[in-house]
């Protein structure tokens, strides 16, 4: 942070503090502070534009000045990806907020990058529709959620936040207001933006899909034991043909043995009085969670079918369980996202635990070869580098990757977060198309761009 300071104390910083005063407002401009941070790298200034075009004047400000510019949401994901080169001046889009007004019932929505996913959601709902975009991080803003690639379990069957855009309105470095969508090559670009942590342009508003909330969602859970269990219950799942909204693991770091149960066990856990409670699996266990959505009459039919499958100690609720639509990694924690064809997560979660040394916990979205994992940030950095090695290696011949979402600087700064890329040669070039003078984020994209 010291070096931050000293940085503004040169010619021109009080400067570059009174225009930005001018152009966000006295409360919204001003020299950043200890916990005005990304990925570990302190800002100079936090700018908070009161609309699309005081952030347009941020942006012409910084490039007068040569300056960097990082957005910033709701700062759930500010130490995602890799740190920035530097960070001149972060732009907080707080104040880029709101909801389009559209017609009743229309099948859209346009959403400013700042409004808090809830916030969307609590609105839609009053009209009985929602964003089917269930992104894990509490708070997140809907552009946070987009500029960083998340998506939750309805991603199973509704894909990413990502896939349901139908354009986005973006500032380029320059500070230009440009709409992207409404065509092949349009839409191609908005969803370029996504995932590149705001280094290819500052959203300011997306339009996407809006759908009528489901009358019944019902939860069928069982208990698992082994990342085999896992691949032969999910290939039973999907070749049922049950239309789930989203199928999800969660395997904790320790799962016991598996118990014996008798065949009255089973009979009393598919029993219609347990119609609506959550079984409650042995200690250790995990858990697979398949959520559907529709009808009353047509969601009970399904899942009583599901029952059947599964067998077991399944159960229903009409409530998701206590992980579902959370991470298994916390602050300081090495979390790791592996994307792996579903046939194959098995393989790539027993590679995580052998590289280990020990099972480690593993959620995500089984249903389509997505999951997380959490190594302890207390490991040492050249432990994690074998891990991410062995586990890659195994990937590498599966047409899948691990990728270091988020980890203690010192093993950030030693590990290859990415992996191989092979869309790299695509980013560097849409990098030196929209941001030639690498101003946005820069060093945030793979490959220091």
């Amino acid at each position: 942070m010291a070096a931050a300071a000293s940085s503004t104390d040169r010619p021109g910083a009080l400067d570059i503090t009174r225009r930005l005063t001018e152009i966000c407002g006295p409360p919204f401009a001003r020299l950043a502070g200890p916990a005005d941070e990304v990925a570990g790298r302190p800002a100079r200034w936090v700018a908070v534009p009161g609309g699309p075009h005081a952030a347009a004047e941020v942006l012409r400000l910084a490039a007068r000045h040569d300056l960097s510019v990082v957005p910033r949401g709701a700062g759930t994901k500010i130490d995602w990806g890799a740190a920035p080169d530097r960070v001149d001046i972060m732009l907080d889009t707080g104040r880029l907020a709101g909801i389009g007004h559209e017609p009743l019932g229309a099948p859209t929505a346009e959403v400013g990058a700042g409004t808090p996913l809830r916030a969307v959601q609590a609105t839609l709902e009053r009209t009985g529709q929602r964003l089917a975009v269930d992104a894990p991080s509490p708070g997140a803003t809907l552009g946070g959620v987009l500029a960083a690639g998340e998506a939750g379990p309805l991603r199973h069957r509704h894909g990413s936040p990502c896939d349901q855009l139908l354009g986005v309105r973006y500032l380029d470095a320059d500070g230009e207001l440009v709409n992207a969508g409404g065509g092949i090559d349009g839409l191609e670009l908005a969803r370029l933006l996504c995932g590149s942590q705001g280094a290819l342009g500052v959203l300011v508003s997306a339009t996407l899909r809006v759908q009528t909330v489901p009358a019944s969602r019902i939860w069928v859970t069982r208990p698992v034991w082994t990342p085999l269990e896992v691949h032969d219950l999910v290939r039973t799942v999907l070749a049922a043909r049950l239309d789930p909204a989203a199928v999800e693991l969660d395997l904790p770091a320790g799962p016991g043995p598996r118990p014996r149960q008798g065949g009255r066990a089973e009979s009393m856990a598919r029993h219609p009085s347990m119609t609506g409670r959550a079984s409650v699996g042995p200690a250790g266990a995990g858990r697979l969670a398949v959520l559907l959505e529709g009808g009353p009459a047509d969601v009970a039919e399904r899942a009583d079918r599901l029952v059947t499958l599964l067998g077991g100690r399944s159960g229903v609720s009409h409530s998701a369980p206590q992980w579902w639509r959370r991470y298994p990694f916390g602050p300081g924690d090495t979390a790791l996202r592996i994307e792996v064809p579903i046939a194959d997560l098995h393989a790539a979660v027993y590679a995580l635990r052998d590289a280990a040394g020990a099972p480690v916990p593993v959620r995500g979205s089984a249903g389509l070869g997505v999951v997380h994992a959490a190594l302890p940030g207390a490991m040492a950095p050249d432990r994690v580098a074998s891990i991410l090695a062995a586990v890659r290696g195994v990937l590498l011949a599966r047409q899948g990757r691990c990728v270091v979402v988020s980890a203690p600087a010192a093993v950030r700064r030693a590990v290859d977060l990415w992996g191989e890329l092979a869309g790299l040669p695509r980013l560097r070039a849409a990098k030196e198309h929209l941001d030639p003078h690498h101003r946005l984020a820069p060093g945030r994209l793979p490959g220091g761009l």
